[in-house]
């Protein structure tokens, strides 16, 4: 090695580092950027000793309308055969699977929620079933941490209002999403007088709110599809640039 290359070495490290500090600073920077709009709403899927079996008894139960509705919204989102799409607040993977036999092997699907666990059992039951099309991604807070132009649709279902950053989320997904590529949001009706006390503490705000949210990040809306009663079904899609 020359003295030239001997003087480029600490010069280098200190690019590294520098680098590095970007990247893993780069969520809370968002977060600083953005306040919180819903303190503590996922704290309970963050806590120690959680239990994953009692949430697939909530979230895989007949009465809860986006499992006995699955089919049908299956069919709405219209998931092509070697489509990638995100499945986004994947949860204990209600969805993933029917996803990945819908776009088949040369498909993908990436399953992407900030609780570890969540993620294990989507991967367990994915090698239980011979699914090799599913991957997933620990997102935080602030971002699905999806690369840019990886997927073609983004899947959201209940999960939008357990957003704590929604600006931060949508220009990540925004980033994720193929030109063209769509969003399906799917959300509780929040109205005052007519949804539950449950929906109306724990939801902050209903579709006429969230849809601007949407739009404002850069997204068009293309449909609602009166598929559900106690839901609502939007498809957006990504605006050219």
């Amino acid at each position: 090695m020359n003295s030239a290359s001997l003087h480029c070495v600490p010069s280098l490290n200190r690019w590294l580092a520098i680098c590095l500090l970007l990247l893993w600073g780069h969520d809370s920077w968002a977060a600083e950027q953005e306040q919180s709009v819903n303190p503590g709403i996922n704290d309970n899927f963050l806590e120690a000793g959680l239990e994953v079996g009692q949430w697939v008894e909530r979230f895989e139960r007949e009465g809860r309308e986006v499992y006995d509705q699955r089919m049908a919204v299956l069919e709405a989102i219209d998931l092509k055969t070697g489509e990638a799409i995100a499945d986004v607040g994947a949860g204990t993977g209600l969805y993933t699977g029917l996803f990945s036999d819908k776009v088949g092997p040369q498909g993908k699907v990436m399953a992407v929620d900030i609780v570890p666990l969540f993620l294990s059992r989507i991967m367990d039951r994915a090698k239980e079933t011979g699914r090799k099309n599913i991957q997933t991604v620990l997102g935080s807070g602030q971002s699905t941490r999806l690369p840019a132009a990886s997927v073609d649709k983004v899947f959201i279902c209940d999960t939008y209002h357990h957003f704590e950053y929604p600006k931060s989320m949508l220009a990540s997904i925004h980033q994720a999403l193929k030109p063209g590529g769509e969003i399906i949001l799917i959300d509780f009706k929040r109205e005052e007088g007519t949804s539950s006390e449950w929906i109306l503490s724990h939801v902050r705000a209903g579709q006429e709110v969230f849809s601007a949210e949407i739009l404002a990040a850069g997204f068009e809306e293309v449909t609602a599809l009166p598929i559900l009663k106690d839901n609502y079904v939007v498809r957006f899609r990504k605006k050219s640039s």
